[in-house]
C-alpha cells in the first residue's frame, strides 16, 4: 500500500505508532499557512517546531527513509498527491484540525492514529454512553482503564521510500533552502533540551511532586509540557517510565496527565468551550487600559507582573502562577477570559488550545467545573504562601530587588509605597472581588 505518513503533534521517531505503518511511504510535515501567517515573526513555538522538525527529519534519514518538508495551506498540498491509497496522522480535536481533516479525508483515506493524548475522545464514557463532566469520576473510570491498557512501544514496520525531491521547503511549487527565514520567521533564542533528558531528571524527583509543584523555587515540576505538546516524547513513554518505578509515589503526576487528556476531551465532546461560557453570561467588561498594563507587565501586582515577564521573555510560565494571573485577570480586572486566552495563546511554548481555553473558562469560573464563580484567588496570599522569600518575582522583577519579601507580599506596602521603577497596583484586590461576586451573582446562568 501506498501511504502518506503526515507527521504533525508527533515529532519524533521513538514510539511513533505512525512508523507501525508500512509500505511504500511518503513522510510529510506541512508548516501550515493558515496558521502561520497570523503569527509574529518572532514566535517561539515556530522556532521549537522548526528544531525538532529538521532533528526528525535527521533521525528518519538513519533509518533509511527521510522528511519531505512543506509550507502552505494543507489542502492545497494533498490535492497534488496522486497515487496514494490512504493517509495516516495522529488526530487533533480542536475545531481548525477537525475541519482541516475533514477536507483532506474528503480526498484521500484518513487513517486516525491515537497518539497526542492516552485515550481516545469516546474511550472514557459514563455507562449511558454520555462523556463525563466532573473530573473525578472521570479520573476513577479513566485509572480503571490506564491500569490495563496497552502502553507497550509501537513497532516499527518495513519501509520503501517514495522516490521524491526531499531537500529544503517545498513552498508555492518551489524549492526553497530548509532555514526558518524561508517561513518568514527569525529565528529565537529558546533553549532546547532532549526531553529523555528531562524525563530522567524528573523521575529522580517524582516523589517531592505532591508536595512541592506549586513551590516557585523548588524546581519540582517536569517541564515537560511543550514535549508533549509536540510529541518530541510519546506520553506512552512517559507513563512506562512512571510505572516502573517501585515504591515511589507517582499517582499524583498520573493524575495531571489523565486531567490533561480530560481537558481534550472536553473539548472534543463541547466544541463551544473553546470560545463560549458554558455557564453564567456574564463575561467579563472590555477595558483596553487595562488589558495593556496587564500585557505589559505593569499591574504593580508583583506576583502577576511576574508571571507575565516570564511568559514575554521565555514562552513558559509555571502553572500554579498561571492559575493566580489567570484569576486576577478576569475576577480582579473583570476582563474577558477570551482576552487571556489569546494572550497565552501568542506566547506559550507549549500552548495546548484545549488545555488553554478550559484552565481559562476554569479561572472565569464559566466552565464546567462544579465549583460556581465564586472562587478567586487572593494574588499577595498566593504569593506569600509559594514565594514566600519572593525569589521567584525578583528574578523577572529586580527593579523589587531592593524591596523586603514580606513588602512584596503586602498590598498596603505596594498602595503606598514609591519604588523606582515599579508602579503601584492598579486595583484593591477586595474592593475588585467585591465587585466580581457582585456582577456574577447578577448574571443568569
Amino acid at each position: 500500500m501506498k501511504r502518506i505518513l503526515w507527521f504533525r503533534r508527533d515529532l519524533r521517531v521513538e514510539d511513533n505508532p505512525l512508523l507501525s505503518f508500512g509500505g511504500e511511504v511518503l513522510p510529510i510535515f506541512i508548516f501550515d499557512e493558515n496558521i502561520l501567517h497570523k503569527l509574529p515573526p518572532d514566535d517561539k513555538r515556530v522556532s521549537f517546531i522548526f528544531y525538532h522538525v529538521v532533528k526528525l527529519k535527521a533521525d528518519l534519514q538513519k533509518m533509511g527513509l527521510d522528511l519531505k518538508i512543506f509550507y502552505g495551506k494543507p489542502e492545497e498540498i494533498f490535492a497534488q498527491f496522486k497515487g496514494f491509497e490512504e493517509v495516516v496522522a495522529s488526530g487533533d480535536y480542536d475545531a481548525y484540525a477537525k475541519e482541516r481533516d475533514i477536507k483532506i479525508s474528503h480526498m484521500l483515506h484518513f487513517r486516525y492514529l491515537n497518539d497526542t493524548y492516552i485515550f481516545k475522545p469516546k474511550e472514557v464514557l459514563k455507562d449511558n454512553g454520555e462523556p463525563y463532566l466532573v473530573f473525578t469520576p472521570f479520573y476513577k473510570k479513566a485509572r480503571a482503564i490506564l491500569s490495563a491498557k496497552n502502553i507497550d512501544t509501537a513497532k516499527i514496520a518495513e519501509h520503501i521510500l517514495v522516490q521524491t525531491e526531499y531537500k529544503g521547503i517545498e513552498k508555492k511549487g518551489e524549492i526553497v533552502a530548509l532555514t526558518l527565514e524561508n517561513l518568514g520567521f527569525a529565528e529565537q533564542n529558546i533553549e532546547i533540551v532532549n526531553p529523555h533528558k528531562k524525563l530522567e531528571v524528573f523521575l529522580k524527583k517524582i516523589d517531592a511532586y505532591q508536595q512541592m509543584r506549586d513551590h516557585l523555587s523548588s524546581d519540582a515540576t517536569s517541564g515537560l509540557s511543550a514535549d508533549l505538546r509536540f510529541g518530541t516524547l510519546s506520553i506512552r513513554a512517559v507513563l512506562r517510565a512512571i510505572f516502573s518505578l517501585k515504591g515511589a509515589d507517582v499517582e499524583p503526576f498520573v493524575r495531571q496527565l489523565v486531567f490533561r487528556d480530560f481537558y481534550a476531551y472536553l473539548l472534543f465532546h463541547i466544541p463551544t468551550l473553546e470560545t463560549k461560557n458554558y455557564k453564567y453570561a456574564f463575561n467579563g467588561i472590555e477595558d483596553e487600559e487595562k488589558f495593556r498594563a496587564f500585557c505589559e507587565a505593569r499591574t504593580g501586582v508583583p506576583i502577576v507582573d511576574a508571571g507575565v515577564r516570564e511568559l514575554l521573555q521565555t514562552g513558559k510560565m509555571h502553572n500554579r502562577v498561571r492559575m493566580i494571573v489567570a484569576s486576577f485577570f478576569t475576577k480582579d480586572l473583570l476582563l474577558p477570559w477570551q482576552w487571556g486566552e489569546r494572550f497565552f495563546a501568542s506566547h506559550l511554548l507549549d500552548y495546548d488550545l484545549a488545555s488553554n481555553a478550559l484552565s481559562w473558562q476554569w479561572s472565569a469560573g464559566t466552565g464546567v467545573d462544579p465549583q460556581p464563580y465564586f472562587r478567586v484567588f487572593n494574588p499577595y496570599l498566593q504569593s506569600k504562601k509559594f514565594d514566600k522569600e519572593a525569589l521567584y518575582i525578583k528574578k523577572w522583577l529586580p527593579e523589587l530587588l531592593p524591596v523586603e519579601p514580606k513588602s512584596i507580599h503586602d498590598e498596603q506596602f505596594l498602595l503606598n509605597a514609591t519604588i523606582k521603577g515599579y508602579p503601584r497596583p492598579i486595583i484593591k484586590h477586595k474592593e475588585a472581588k467585591e465587585r466580581a461576586l457582585d456582577y456574577y451573582k447578577k448574571s443568569p446562568i
